[in-house]
């Protein structure tokens, strides 16, 4: 049964409505997806970097400029110990906490800001 002219104008009337918002819709929020594509994303190279020292292992740690195999030992030493004693916390919540370490001061924590980065506190189990 074919539509009537009533309806079909009704019909009409709609698809110009949904014209009218997608138009209005993609002219308030333009998105566009660069041709070609970058290899990366724009913060691969952020993120690639930070290593969280609650659950880096040895080797990981010991890339680190200025780091060593040895200090690496004795963070992931610590973390374990610490882990132990006080189950469900973090042994590394800020860059300070590294200072505990044996062999670690200030002056290396400054050196590894670059290369760590630490869990939020909304972050932690």
């Amino acid at each position: 049964m074919p539509a009537t002219p009533s309806q079909r104008r009704g019909l009409m009337v709609l698809l110009a409505i949904i014209l009218v918002i997608l138009a209005i819709r993609l002219s308030l929020n333009p998105v566009t997806v660069p041709d070609p594509q970058p290899a990366e994303g724009p913060l691969a190279n952020q993120l690639a970097d930070h290593i969280d020292p609650n659950t880096a292992g040895v080797a990981e740690l010991a890339a680190i400029p200025t780091l060593g195999e040895k200090r690496a030992e004795a963070i992931v030493e610590y973390r374990e110990q610490y882990s132990s004693r006080h189950p469900g916390r973090l042994a590394f919540a800020t860059l300070s906490d590294l200072e505990k370490i044996s062999g670690i001061g200030t002056a290396t924590t400054e050196t590894l800001e670059s290369y760590l980065i630490f869990p939020s506190a909304t972050t932690r189990r």
